[in-house]
């Protein structure tokens, strides 16, 4: 007889065995582990675009600023011969031409050195540095889209640091001139460069943003340099250099240099031309030359080839409270005049030494780099209307500016270089003996390898691996380092060199590299 008791006592004893029997196996299977549902993260503005509205849109205009200047930048690889570089090449900016790591970029009769540009015209003209291009024979532009073309010198400037070239082509992007005197302290610009350091594209196109510190900096770099050498030191040519600087604090570092400073309209206010600091690197202040003296210059270069630089015939000092005390003066400003020279524009015009030139054209002079930077932007023949006080009394005089006997140099001796065929593209080879073999880890010897790649070499530009074996170039083997030199000296200037590498562990990989025009 069926018992319904029973029979729902046999089910739930049954249903609890087989619930402790499942519970057992998916103990002993670990499906127990307690599980943890991914945490929701969170996307919500912590501050609304409204309470930081004014910040971000400066940052918009950063990024838009960013975005239209830089396609017109470019990057600038030069080599020159090491004899004429030693002699070109300012301290203060030599360490524009080492790399990041304070390594030399110097070969035995060759130097590699670079810097940055920015695009002037839709035609090719390119503005940058004297020192960037200084006794280059040649010049190499890299472009954003990653475009090399060789690039020709139309003139260079010294003695304001700024220099021309042009690359062949048309419809270049290319930037508006702003005004340097129309920037004030405190106005945010941006620094934008492209270094290039590091072979490859390592740190292409850097933009950095800072505000204008200061106008007017006299570093005595130029002067200094120039009255130590001995083609500008005679007769006071070294006194020609014009120092005018706007001062930034924007990361002014080696490669930005020849690069623009903008404003946040995207005009060129200046030339990113060095830095003030005891290592070469940034440090907290960075100087440009001032666009309106550049531009200037860039005219006469691209007209002539040269600068017809506008003179007045003075040496000046600046004036400070003891001087000014001492010749009656309104205030500590202006530019003492310490030297007439005969025959000159400021002795025809009656000025004497010790007179204090405070105005031209109506212009306030602070200090003789502004009142030279002035009268640079002039064309000689121009009249310009000089203040001055003489003996405590203010005076006026009009000035008809001669031209400067700047060019009058004596032009550098063309250094000799003897060029091994495997230097050609910036590499050294060895053939592999069983001590290079133990030092960069090949199991057996024979062959040849890459013992020194010379920094900002065609080579190092396609970074080419030091200790990598060479194994072929252009279909070639080459096991000596006679094969080496026989297979790059057969290749045309300008042509494209392909090199079968191996490393250590043998895989093997394939570089391409312009040779030197």
């Amino acid at each position: 007889m069926f018992d319904p008791l029973r029979a729902k006592t046999k089910v739930v004893l049954y249903t609890t065995l087989a619930f402790l029997f499942g519970l057992g196996l998916a103990s002993s299977l670990d499906w127990t582990t307690p599980s943890h549902a991914a945490p929701t993260f969170a996307t919500t503005a912590q501050v609304s675009d409204a309470e930081v509205r004014p910040a971000l849109d400066l940052s918009e205009a950063f990024i838009r600023v960013a975005e239209q200047v830089t396609p017109a930048v470019v990057r600038i690889d030069i080599s020159r011969p090491v004899q004429a570089s030693s002699q070109r090449i300012p301290e203060p900016f030599r360490p524009f031409f080492r790399d990041p790591e304070g390594g030399g970029g110097d070969a035995p009769d060759r130097q590699f050195g670079g810097g940055s540009g920015f695009l002037i015209s839709a035609d090719g003209y390119i503005m940058t540095n004297n020192h960037v291009v200084a006794d280059a024979d040649e010049i190499n532009v890299r472009f954003l889209d990653g475009r090399v073309q060789s690039a020709t010198l139309v003139g260079a400037d010294p003695t304001t640091d700024v220099a021309v070239i042009r690359v062949d082509g048309s419809s270049y992007p290319f930037l508006a001139f702003g005004s340097s005197d129309e920037v004030r302290v405190g106005e945010w610009v941006l620094a934008v460069g492209n270094p290039g350091f590091g072979g490859g594209n390592t740190l292409d196109y850097t933009v950095t943003a800072g505000i204008v510190s200061a106008k007017g900096r006299p570093l005595q770099l130029l002067q200094n340099e120039l009255q130590n050498d001995p083609r500008y030191n005679q007769d006071g040519q070294g006194s020609w250099a014009i120092e005018d600087f706007i001062q930034t604090d924007a990361v002014i570092n080696p490669g930005n240099s020849g690069g623009p400073m903008v404003d946040l309209r995207g005009q060129v206010v200046g030339i990113n031309s060095a830095i003030a600091s005891r290592t070469g690197y940034y440090q907290g202040y960075g100087f440009a030359v001032p666009i309106d003296l550049a531009r200037r210059v860039a005219e006469d270069l691209i007209e002539y080839g040269t600068i017809r630089r506008p003179w007045i015939g003075i040496s000046m000092q600046s004036v400070d409270q003891v001087v000014a005390d001492g010749l009656g003066l309104p205030r500590v400003s202006g530019a003492r005049v310490t030297d007439v020279r005969s025959g000159g524009p400021a002795a025809r015009a009656g000025l004497r030494s010790e007179d204090v030139i405070t105005k031209l054209d109506g212009t306030d002079i602070a200090q003789p780099g502004q009142l030279q930077n002035l009268i640079a932007r002039h064309r000689p023949g121009d009249e310009v209307e000089l203040e001055y006080y003489r003996a405590g009394e203010r005076r006026q005089v009009d000035v008809r500016l001669g031209e400067a006997p700047i060019n009058d140099v004596t032009e550098p001796v063309a250094a000799v270089v003897s060029e091994a065929a495997d230097t050609r593209i910036g590499i050294r080879v060895q053939e592999l003996n069983r001590e290079l073999a133990e030092e960069m880890g090949y199991e057996e010897t024979g062959g040849v390898v890459i013992t020194e790649v010379e920094r900002y070499s065609a080579a190092w530009r396609r970074s080419l691996p030091v200790g990598w074996k060479v194994l072929e170039i252009n279909g070639q083997a080459t096991r000596t380092q006679e094969d080496v030199r026989r297979a790059l000296g057969a290749a045309e200037p300008g042509a494209v060199v392909n090199l079968t590498l191996q490393r250590p562990t043998g895989e093997t990989q394939r570089f391409y590299v312009r040779v030197p025009s």
